[in-house]
C-alpha cells in the first residue's frame, strides 16, 4: 500500500487485513499505521524516497498518490517487475470538461497530461499523469479508479465531517435547494472493498467507482445528518439562485451541493455500469453518515485535515445573513 495511514489509503489497508491478508504499508512517517502492517518509510518526492521499496515483491500494490504524476511513474517503474497488479486511485476529474452527463470511461479526457509532470499541473492533470505512468509500467495489469466524492469516516477533506459539525450545533442552518437534488458519491470502504475484490479478479483499465445518480439526494443527506447528531437543527432549504446572488461559493461553502449545469453533470451524473456489473456496492447514505459520526466523535469533534486542501465551510456571519433574509 502506498499511502495507507489515511482516508481512502487507510481503508485499503484495513480492508486488506480484515481478510488477512499480509500488507506493506509505505508513507512518509507523517502518521502512525495501522496494528498489523509491515511498515516501510520514505518520501517519494525526495531523489533517494524510494528505497525501501528497492527489495520484495507483492501480489497487489494500491496507489493512491494525487500530486506529481513522476512520483507514480518512479513508484510503478521500480515495482513493475516486482508486482503482479497495480491499482492506481484515479478520479473523474481526468475526464474533458464540461464532462456531459452520462458519461463513461471511454469518454474524451484531458488534454497534456504527462506522467513525467511535476507537482505544477492542475488535479485533471495529475490525475490523467498519474493514470499514465501506471499504464506504461503495468499495462493490462493497471487498474484505474476513477472515483468522484468520497466520504466517510476517516475523511480529511472535511466535507461530510463540516455538515455533521455544523448540524450537531443546532438552530436553523442553510440548506442549498433542491432538496430532492440527486448526488452521487462512494463510501471509502465501499471503493475499498471493490479494489481488493478488483485487483483479485485481474480487472484492469478504467472504472468510475462511485454510486449510481440518486444513490442518495441532497435531502436524506442532511437528514441523516440531524438523524445521527440528535440535533434541534431546523433545515432551512433555499434557493439556488438566492445562494448565489448572496456569493456563496458550491462545494467549498457549502459541500457537496452543486447547482445545476455543467459542474453538477459532471459530479453527480457520470455512467457507472461499468464498475457496478464488476460488483460494486454502495452502502445507504444513513450508514456512512452515522458512522462517520461516530469517529468524529471519537475524534474529539474535530477531523484531521489534508495540509494541500482548503478548508470548507460557510462562513457563520454569511449564513446568519442568509437566515436573517
Amino acid at each position: 500500500m502506498l499511502g495507507g495511514t489515511e482516508f481512502v489509503g487507510r481503508a485499503v489497508t484495513d480492508a486488506a487485513l480484515a481478510r488477512g491478508w499480509q500488507v506493506t504499508v509505505f508513507h512518509r512517517g507523517h502518521h502512525a499505521p495501522p496494528p498489523g502492517v509491515a511498515a516501510l518509510t520514505g518520501d517519494r518526492t525526495t531523489e533517494e524516497g524510494l528505497a525501501a521499496l528497492a527489495d520484495g515483491s507483492w501480489d497487489l500494490a494500491v496507489d493512491t498518490w494525487s500530486g506529481a504524476p513522476s512520483a507514480v511513474r518512479d513508484a510503478a517503474r521500480l515495482l513493475s517487475g516486482r508486482v503482479g497488479h497495480y491499482t492506481y486511485v484515479s478520479s473523474r476529474s481526468v475526464y474533458a470538461y464540461p464532462t456531459p452527463a452520462g458519461t463513461a470511461e471511454d469518454g474524451p479526457l484531458v488534454d497534456g497530461a504527462s506522467p513525467d509532470a511535476g507537482g505544477d499541473v492542475s488535479y485533471a492533470l495529475a490525475k490523467r499523469g498519474g493514470e499514465l505512468a501506471a499504464l506504461d509500467a503495468f499495462g493490462d495489469r493497471a487498474l484505474l479508479a476513477r472515483a468522484g466524492l468520497i466520504i466517510g469516516p476517516g475523511e480529511n477533506i472535511g466535507r461530510l465531517p463540516w455538515w455533521l459539525s455544523r448540524i450537531a450545533r443546532g438552530g436553523p442552518v442553510i440548506a442549498p435547494g433542491p432538496r430532492d437534488a440527486d448526488l452521487q458519491y462512494i463510501d471509502a470502504r465501499d471503493l475499498a472493498t471493490w479494489i481488493l475484490d478488483a485487483a483479485v479478479d485481474g480487472l484492469h483499465g478504467p472504472y468510475n467507482t462511485v454510486s449510481h445518480p440518486g444513490h442518495t439526494t441532497m435531502g436524506e443527506l442532511l437528514d441523516s445528518c440531524v438523524r445521527v447528531t440528535g440535533s434541534d437543527a431546523g433545515l432551512r432549504w433555499t434557493d439556488p439562485g438566492t445562494l448565489l446572488a448572496a456569493g456563496v461559493e458550491p462545494w467549498s461553502d457549502l459541500p457537496v451541493w452543486l447547482p445545476e449545469g455543467e459542474l453538477y453533470d459532471t459530479l453527480h451524473q457520470g455512467d457507472v455500469t461499468k464498475a457496478h456489473a464488476a460488483g460494486l456496492h454502495c452502502r445507504p447514505v444513513e450508514e456512512t453518515v452515522a458512522d462517520t459520526w461516530t469517529w468524529l466523535v471519537g475524534q474529539g469533534g474535530t477531523a484531521p485535515q489534508r495540509p494541500d486542501r482548503p478548508q470548507v465551510g460557510l462562513d457563520p456571519q454569511l449564513e446568519a445573513k442568509l437566515l436573517a433574509g
